[in-house]
């Protein structure tokens, strides 16, 4: 019915989003395909979920739409990265009391599918943001389970730092969150050591993903 009518339109199941030039367009389509889907079709239109809207702004299927220089592109819709983001926060809760190798499976079984899914769309920037905020979280995790000052100033000299310096660094009085942050802690827990010891690099696997 919709390409007898000769409208742009997406569908998967029972998910559709029908293209128009204007908002008033949109408005006259909604009533008209409502007419017909509830009249002829005999199916139920939820009113709380069919919208006249900006493609910019709806999502679809997890995808919103953007513009730029080179065109129209998809991307993974807000509520998208905000939700991986939570799932990922929830995973790497500070107080979990799991192995890092643990952890890191779980996120690996996470994000694998997520990347592979919303691969399609113009996604780089943000994993690339995701992948600095996850280390940080990392780096939390680690510096709360190493507890104690010794075990911190021993593993901060394995990680190359002097006696000295490890000492006065394990010694912080900082939160979990800043310490996290600190440069000291970025140079020794390095991005390079954290993929060693399981760490998923997102932005590599989504680069892997997307040439394959």
């Amino acid at each position: 019915e919709l390409t007898r009518r000769g409208h742009h339109f997406v569908r998967y199941a029972d998910d559709c989003n029908i293209y128009v030039k204007s908002q008033r367009a949109g408005e006259r389509v909604m009533r008209s395909i409502t007419q017909f889907l509830e009249k002829r079709l005999k199916v139920k239109v939820n009113p709380d979920k069919t919208k006249v809207g900006s493609p910019l702004r709806l999502k679809f299927l997890g995808f919103s739409l953007g513009v730029d220089h080179n065109g129209a592109y998809a991307r993974p819709a807000k509520q998208s990265q905000q939700r991986v983001k939570k799932a990922l926060r929830l995973l790497t809760k500070r107080n979990r009391g799991i192995s890092l190798t643990r952890m890191f499976e779980e996120i690996q079984r996470k994000m694998r599918g997520w990347l592979q899914y919303y691969s399609i769309g113009k996604l780089t920037d943000f994993i690339q943001r995701l992948d600095k905020w996850l280390r940080v979280r990392i780096r939390q995790y680690i510096w709360k389970q190493w507890k104690k000052l010794k075990t911190k100033v021993t593993n901060l000299q394995k990680l190359g730092l002097s006696q000295r310096d490890a000492y006065v660094f394990a010694s912080t009085r900082k939160g979990y969150w800043q310490t996290a942050h600190s440069k000291t802690l970025s140079y020794s827990l390095t991005n390079r050591k954290l993929e060693q010891l399981g760490l998923m690099n997102m932005s590599k696997t989504l680069q892997s993903i997307q040439c394959d």
